[in-house]
């Protein structure tokens, strides 16, 4: 599988975005650099480019529902479900959902994690768009796209700001049509 970079780099919006994009070296842990978006959060023009790029590869992709991987895909994941015309779907981690859900177990780059989101959020007549901020290894966004088909739905692609591509995480997400904003 391979990613498409969909932010042309001479575009002057891509081009914004990634200056407004921070390092942070040794976060969480030792040796990883952090791709920190919370500078380009702050600015109205740079989150409404961001969504409308993020959906661009999508518009003609009938998606019914945009899933968010907690936390920094909620803001971006809503700026995409507008630009679409989709749903919200949140995907939270494990136990931060007050309803019936479906959950699932998965590695990161520096440990384990559990995802969930409500049973009932999709269902087979569902296209299902999975936003997040950064595509590392791919487990995050690979564990999205296992509680969607769970749930019965077609998983429409996915779509982050950010694509480490040295990390490889594409191959993790099978026939699922990969898009960044940026790569690494």
């Amino acid at each position: 599988m391979t990613i498409v970079e969909h932010g042309i780099a001479t575009d002057p919006a891509v081009k914004r975005l990634r200056a407004a994009i921070r390092d942070v070296p040794d976060f969480p842990s030792a040796g990883i650099v952090y791709k920190d978006i919370t500078p380009l959060l702050a600015h109205p023009a740079l989150l409404r480019e961001c969504g409308r790029l993020l959906a661009a590869p999508f518009k003609s992709d009938r998606v019914t529902h945009v899933a968010a991987i907690e936390s920094r895909g909620f803001p971006i994941g809503a700026l995409v479900a507008v630009e679409l015309g989709a749903g919200l779907i949140l995907v939270r981690k494990a136990g931060k959902l007050p309803r019936a859900t479906v959950r699932e177990e998965f590695t990161l780059e520096y440990g384990e994690a559990t995802i969930e989101m409500h049973g009932d959020a999709c269902s087979p007549t569902s296209r299902v768009l999975i936003v997040d901020d950064v595509l590392a290894t791919g487990g995050t966004a690979a564990a999205a796209a296992a509680l969607v088909r769970r749930c019965g739905a077609a998983v429409a692609g996915v779509s982050v700001m950010i694509h480490l591509a040295s990390l490889r995480g594409e191959d993790r997400l099978a026939d699922a049509r990969c898009s960044a904003v940026v790569a690494y």
